[in-house]
């Protein structure tokens, strides 16, 4: 039987692909950086009403922050930001595909940081697995000829590799944050921290947008009702990998992650009614083969 942290995973991808296509029409409506507020704004209040309900169910007090808990917090929160506009502002040139490739090698970057900062395991059938699944998504994203420009162009190269580096770290942050927690179960300190990683988010997102964007603060406010959907979404997304997170190694679960490629490409057919080519089919296998081989040798 499969652990429940994969479980979490999978449920985390299959919302996370949902909360992108119900926040896609809120990009053209508040730019980029409104719509990535609302991702945070609204789903503060379902968060809250998770960590509640957690709270009620165990009969666990609140744990109590530490100073490594909300240092370990802040670090995931404002990565998670930074690692996004890096991702979009070098994405608006011609290189998206070579961006796109190089931030699919996160999952090795957070194993390593993840071995070095936090202890987490690192066996040698583990890297061969994120390896595989790593290599899946690769052949999935990069079309004929994209293998040399990773190399050959080397301003989106760098920004690409930074931006995954800048998630990785996320990655490291949020579980460094939940492992730091005194006292509680793996349910309630995954969602406290998810509470405190949206509100820092929240808190800087909106002071952001105060200063530079004002419309699209105020109109995040004036499209509260799809946005409630995306914030649903998104909050019980987060909520998945936060648990994912309090049970394994940021490695496993931004590994596992991966998985969200072929929700999208399953979306793309039977949705909008999109054909595969034989490189995506050959992609999804060899990626679906690393998560099946990760699965096993993590336990």
């Amino acid at each position: 039987m499969l652990p429940l942290w994969v479980w979490a995973c999978l449920a985390g991808a299959l919302a996370q692909t949902g909360r992108n296509a119900t926040q896609a029409g809120l990009t053209a409506r508040l730019g980029t950086l409104g719509a990535t507020n609302v991702r945070f704004l609204y789903g503060l209040p379902f968060a809250c009403v998770f960590l509640t309900l957690a709270l009620w169910q165990t009969g666990e007090p609140l744990p109590a922050l530490t100073p490594r808990a909300i240092g370990f917090t802040a670090l995931g929160a404002l990565m998670q930001i930074a690692g996004t506009a890096l991702m979009l502002q070098v994405m608006r040139s011609q290189a998206f595909g070579v961006t796109t490739a190089w931030l699919k090698v996160e999952p090795v970057l957070v194993a390593v940081v993840g071995w070095a900062v936090l202890g987490d395991p690192l066996t040698a059938p583990m890297l061969a697995a994120i390896a595989v699944a790593v290599l899946g998504v690769l052949i999935l994203t990069l079309k004929p000829g994209l293998g040399r420009a990773m190399f050959a162009e080397a301003r989106p190269s760098a920004m690409g590799l930074l931006s995954g580096f800048a998630f990785g770290l996320s990655a490291i942050g949020f579980r460094g944050g939940i492992i730091s927690l005194p006292e509680g179960g793996f349910l309630v300190r995954a969602l406290t921290i998810l509470v405190l990683s949206l509100t820092i988010q929240s808190l800087v997102l909106a002071a952001w947008l105060a200063l530079r964007d004002r419309a699209a603060l105020t109109g995040s406010f004036s499209v509260w009702k799809p946005s409630l959907a995306a914030g649903l979404l998104g909050a019980g997304a987060s909520a998945c990998w936060f648990i994912a997170f309090s049970l394994t190694s940021a490695a496993n679960v931004r590994t596992l992650a991966l998985v969200e490629v072929v929700f999208a490409v399953a979306v793309s057919v039977l949705v909008f009614r999109q054909k595969t080519t034989g490189r995506q089919l050959l992609g999804m296998a060899v990626l679906l083969a690393g998560v099946a081989l990760l699965a096993r040798v993590s336990g």
